[in-house]
This record gives C-alpha cells, structure tokens and sequence, in this order.
C-alpha cells in the first residue's frame, strides 16, 4: 500500500489494524473517528504510544520504536578507553538493553543530558574535538521489539525542517543531522546531489529527512496534516503528586497482536485533533495512549517585542514571510531599509538575505557587540564565513561612527524598540536613553521562538523545571528524568529534542534512546506479567 497520498476519514485509524492484527477490525469499522462531543467508550482504540511531532526528534523515536536496535560494531574501538571497557562488558546486547546510567557516568558534551553525550559519542566520537571518526555502532532490525506507535505532525515528516529558508546554510555540518542508519553523503549520492560543503541547507535536509522515513519503513507509523487541540490525562491516582500511586486503578485492555500475544495497555492518556483533508475540510479523531512524547520543537511561536504597533502587517517574525515578500518583488525598489531586530543566526541569516537581494538593512539588537554570548563569537571564521561577516558589519558600520546612516548596512547596538507607528516608522531607545525615530519599508522580528504546548493543561507550565512558567528551550525546559526522558511532574509522558534543552539533531537522539529503553523495559515487564497468568484483576477478558 502507498501512503504517499492524503489520507481520508476512515483511513486515519483504520489503517492501525496492520499493527494489532484482525482482532481489533470490527472495533475500529465501528468508530474509526468520532467527534468532539462523543465521550470516551470502550469501542476506541489505544495505542502504546503516540508521538507528538514528526519532526528529527519523533523520526528518531519511531526508528528506534520499529524494532532497530544499536550494537557495537565487531571492529570497532572507541577513543574513550573507559567508555570501550564498559561497552566491551556487554557486547552481546544493544545499547537499549544497557544501563544508560552506567555507560554515560563520566562523560561530557555540549549538552546536559548525559544520554545524549553518549549517543552522541557512539555516533561522533570526539567530534567535538575536530575528528571524522565513523560510528562504533551498526544497527539490527529486530522486529520483536517492534512497539505499535504513531506519529502525528502538521506537515510532511522533517517537521520545522520544511518551513525554513532553503537557500541558507544550516549551522551544523551535514553529517551532523543525519539520523542512524543513513549518512547524509549517502543520500546525497543516491540523489545525485552534489554537496559542495561539509553544510548544507535546511531544504537538503528537509528532503532527507522525508526521504529517511521512506527507506526506513516507516511511513505507516507517520500521519500527516494533523493538528493536535487536546492531550489530557484519563485518570489520576489519588495523590498527583506521589507517582507511585499515579494510575494504579486505571482501567485496561488486552490487545491481540501480530504475534498472536496479548499486551496489557492503560489508557493514561486521550488525545484529540484533526486532520485536514484535501478539501480544507476538518475530520476530527480521538485517540487513547498509554504512552505521550512530546517531539513538538520550538519553532511553533515566534518571540515577540510586546510592543506598540507589532501586530501591523508591516511587522513580520519569520524568515519564510520575508522570504515571501522578497519573491514577491513587494521589496523592490523602496528606498527606505528593512528593519531587522535580534542577534541571532537567524537574524543574521536575514541580515544576508537582504544584503544579498540589495536590499539596505537597519539591524537592532539589545547586546554591546564585545558581548561574550553573541553566538558569532563561539563559530569558527573558517567554517562560518558568512555569519563573521554578519558580525564584523555589526561592529564595524555602527550609526555611532558614521552620524550618517550607512547605505547598505546600519547597526543598533545596546538598542530597544519601544514601538511600531502606522506611518512606518520605529521608535528605538539606547542603553544610555536617548530615543531615535528610523523609517523602515518592512519590519522583522527575530528574537527566538517558543514552543507552543496549548494542548497540554496550563500550556505546560507544570512540567517545566520552573512551575508555572512558559516552557523554553533555554530558559525553561521540561523537567525530565535524565535517562529515561520521562517527564518527572507526569508519569508516561516523554519529551525530547528542544523540549529538553536539546537544540542540535546530533543531540536529540539521544532522547529517542532513553525513552525507547525505558518503554522496552515496561513492555517487558508487561509480558512476564501477562505470561505470568496475571491480567491485571480488572476484569477485563
């Protein structure tokens, strides 16, 4: 079967029956998608897992869900002696039947996940340090370790990767953001692409990403152009706060699968949405999980200035709506700048656009230039030409050394927007006080961007390290369990990737490693339960 084309109503979830086998067919015919208004019933499906987001994060997820699993190479020899001893131990098993806490202990990287530093390192080894060693890894698809799972997402699989400038170079190397089992040099060549750079642009890697899940076989696990509106918790125990007790009275069902072996499923969780159909049209659905993650990112809400005038249509927070109006021609031939606030790379990647489409730029940003943090400062001149040329602009044609505003190119260091008038113009206002007025054509804002958790209670503002507060990747990211990526504030729900602080692919498959060990455990320990004889004492047949 082909699942390159839209899907309609009934095929959402009946197309779930390949995973559990005839047994749940008349139950999905019945209600394959119900409305908002109808309340939970028995006839709904459950699934183990439902992932949130198919971008790298939930790609990877699903990867390792299918059945792949990771083993050190018979040849291999990691640099690290220590962390070669320890895998030398178990060779005979993957690294998801391994003690993560064990094989991580010790190491460091460029993250704050120690799962991550080590999948990392087992995939680049000491990359950090300049070398091009290959993987001390080579993969197995064991289909016996297949968990059932869906992956959810707005658009094509690549996730964000899709809606970025496709002419800009990504910030990491190709290989990089490749995921396990495919390099990117291999696709490229498959494609009869010539990558001229050790980087490469996000509309590559869009490609291959989609490419990656079609290769992999993992399209039936991938739903497209859906949009999730509810994720709630079913049941709770009697104290929130004690997860020992947390879903000790849940209900459950036993599932037939392919294998003809019964698994114990909880219904901790009802997920609702839609699907957009072909025709514009909304077909709503209800799922129960077991088992969440959230692989969402971060590129859901642009950051905003909270200032006077930002909504005028004149005021744009993306470089693809700047993109747009430059294709458009809507730029062409005004005499006055554009206005670019932020410093980071994605400013300066607009920053280039302009500059490349001979368009003058007015660049504003609230650091001092000498500012330590700037991320130009930690990027090789070599490696980023483009981004040291971005900076040296901002250093050097600064409107405080020439009182003439340069043609090209002007920066606002140390520089705040106070507001946006109708007649085009922004009021800006030094460190020091002093308020300026500069008329701009069009104006962007690129300060960041946010993930946009409104399906969750409170936004989920409750499982983040700082209660209450808005989740961000720097300042406030889900507070996980730091080897099996379970969110510590509410048992079966998982986040990876920027979620956790992780805003690097390299990074963010480690994520998928701990939460696919974790849940191979529990199933596990499911199995020995059901083979036991025990059900569970619910009742159910």
């Amino acid at each position: 079967r082909s699942y390159s084309g839209p899907e309609t109503e009934g095929q959402l979830l009946n197309s779930f029956v390949q995973y559990f086998g005839d047994s749940l067919v008349r139950k999905i015919k019945r209600m394959p998608l119900i409305e908002e208004t109808v309340m939970p019933g028995d006839s709904l499906l459950t699934l183990p897992v439902v992932i949130i987001g198919n971008g790298p994060s939930g790609i990877c997820l699903s990867y390792l869900l299918s059945g792949y699993r990771p083993y050190l190479s018979p040849e291999a020899i990691h640099p690290n002696p220590i962390l070669h001893t320890k895998l030398e131990e178990a060779r005979h098993l993957s690294i998801v039947d391994q003690d993560l806490e064990y094989l991580s202990e010790g190491l460091e990287g460029r993250s704050s996940n120690p799962v991550a530093v080590l999948f990392d390192t087992l995939l680049h080894p000491d990359a950090d340090f300049g070398y091009d060693y290959p993987p001390v890894l080579h993969w197995k698809l064991e289909q016996h370790h297949y968990i059932p799972h869906i992956v959810l997402g707005k658009g094509p699989p690549g996730g964000a990767w899709h809606s970025m400038e496709g002419s800009m170079l990504t910030i990491s190397f190709g290989d990089w953001m490749e995921l396990p089992g495919l390099t990117f040099k291999e696709w490229a060549a498959s494609k009869r692409r010539n990558i001229k750079s050790d980087r490469v642009t996000p509309e590559e890697i869009a490609c291959y990403y989609k490419h990656y899940v079609k290769v992999m076989g993992l399209q039936k696990n991938f739903r497209d152009n859906v949009y999730i509106t509810s994720v709630s918790r079913l049941y709770r125990g009697k104290d929130d706060e004690d997860r020992s007790q947390l879903n000790e009275n849940i209900s459950t069902q036993h599932l037939e699968m392919e294998d003809g072996q019964k698994s114990l499923i909880k219904r901790n969780w009802e997920v609702r949405g839609y699907q957009r159909a072909t025709d514009g049209s909304h077909v709503p659905f209800c799922l129960f999980a077991e088992n969440v993650a959230l692989a969402t990112g971060t590129f859901d809400s642009p950051g905003r200035l909270q200032v006077e005038g930002e909504d005028f249509p004149f005021v744009l927070h993306s470089m693809s709506d700047f993109g747009a109006a430059i294709s458009k021609g809507k730029l062409r031939g005004k005499a006055d700048p554009v206005l670019i606030v932020g410093a980071g790379l994605t400013a300066a990647d607009a920053v280039l656009c302009a500059y490349n489409n001979n368009i003058p730029v007015i660049h504003v940003f609230r650091r001092r230039v000498t500012d330590t943090s700037l991320i130009f400062q930690q990027l090789p001149k070599k490696l980023y030409p483009e981004y040291h040329k971005v900076y040296h602009m901002m250093c050097t044609q600064s409107h405080s050394v020439d009182s003439n505003l340069h043609s090209a190119y002007t920066s606002f260091p140390e520089h705040n927007v106070l507001s946006f008038k109708p007649e085009m113009k922004c009021v800006l206002q030094s460190a020091s006080g002093l308020k300026k007025i500069v008329k701009f054509s069009v104006a962007l804002v690129l300060i960041g961007s946010h993930p946009n958790l409104f399906f969750l209670k409170d936004q989920g503002h409750s499982i983040g390290q700082h209660s209450n507060q808005p989740i961000s990747c720097k300042g406030n990211p889900i507070e996980i369990d730091p080897y099996t990526y379970e969110c510590t504030k509410e048992a079966n729900l998982f986040a990876l990737g920027p979620l956790v602080g992780d805003n690097f692919v390299r990074f963010l498959k480690g994520g998928a490693l701990g939460i696919a060990r974790c849940l191979a455990v529990r199933q596990k320990k499911k199995h020995e339960l059901i083979a036991s004889g025990d059900g569970g004492g619910d009742g159910v047949p």
